[in-house]
């Protein structure tokens, strides 16, 4: 991993900033709805190229799923940010209910279960 690391709030900060410097702003909900539909199916297709049954055309460009996760984490920020949701706080959030909720839900590596 990468060792100059930001936190998710300096990531958000950064990403307004980029944002702040076009006329048109952030658009509306919807469309950003509908840009981060398009970047998870472009995601999709990347996975299906490299894991699934389905290769490349000759023609079709080189991309990474590396390329596309940081595709659809640029346009997730983009729609936290205008919606004033702080990533940070709403992981934290769904870190507590997964540990609580989903503590025992998988065979684990300690042995621990919910008797």
């Amino acid at each position: 991993m990468n060792e100059n690391k930001q936190s998710l709030y300096s990531m958000q900060q950064e990403v307004d900033a980029y944002i702040q410097q076009f006329k048109t702003g952030y658009f509306s909900p919807l469309s950003q709805m509908a840009r981060l539909t398009e970047e998870v199916g472009e995601l999709a297709r990347e996975i299906n190229h490299y894991y699934g049954e389905k290769p490349k055309k000759a023609n079709e460009q080189p991309k990474t799923v590396t390329e596309e996760l940081g595709d659809v984490l640029f346009v997730t920020m983009i729609m936290a940010n205008s919606l004033d949701i702080d990533l940070t706080e709403a992981f934290q959030k769904n870190m507590e209910k997964f540990n609580q909720r989903d503590k025992y839900r998988f065979e684990r590596k300690d042995g621990q279960t919910n008797d």
